[in-house]
Formats: structure tokens, sequence, C-alpha cells
């Protein structure tokens, strides 16, 4: 019985719950970093989406594929907006947590 679906939905909310369940209960992540366990360690930590793609692209795909290149740059995409978001929005956070205080 598979769940594929609700893996993808689990993927969507939280990258990093989906890397570090297929890092424990499949082999694909040591496959695809032949067993080294600082990159994707570090892609866990900062780039959560990217690692997933390139796990998935690579551990599924083969890492030839054009669109599997693709999913891995969408990644990217996704993990670089998240962090331009907060820098985008540190001020107004600060701003209101400090009018709280004061009032």
């Amino acid at each position: 019985m598979g769940c594929g679906c609700l893996f993808g939905l689990l993927a969507v909310l939280s990258p990093r719950a989906a890397l570090l369940i297929l890092w424990l209960f499949t082999p694909l992540v040591h496959m695809v970093f032949e067993g080294n366990w600082l990159w994707p360690l570090l892609g866990l930590l900062f780039l959560p989406f990217t690692t997933l793609m390139y796990v998935l692209a690579v551990g599924a795909l083969g890492p030839t594929l054009f669109w599997s290149w693709m999913m891995v740059l969408f990644g990217l995409v996704m993990d670089v907006r998240g962090y331009y978001d907060a820098y985008a929005h540190r001020e107004g956070f600060s701003r209101s947590r400090i009018d709280q205080l004061r009032a």
C-alpha cells in the first residue's frame, strides 16, 4: 500500500520532515550521496527543498535527465524565496513585537 499523496503533502508542508523520513526509512539518501552524511545534513539544515528534490530526482530518475535538474532548480528557487521573505519581513516582525511590549 503506497502513501505517495501523503508523502507529497508532507514534503510540501515540511520538507525537513520529509527528507528525514526518506533518510531514516529508505536507502535513497544513502545511495544518492554515496554514504556521505555531511552533505545531506547540511541540506537538511539550510536548503531542505533543494536537497529533497535532488534526492527524489537523482534517486528515482537518474542524474542526466533535463527535468530532474529542473526539479532541483525549482527546489532551490523555493529555498531562496523562503530566505528572501524572511529577510524582507524582518523589520515588520520586530516592530510589531516592540509595539506590543510598549503597550
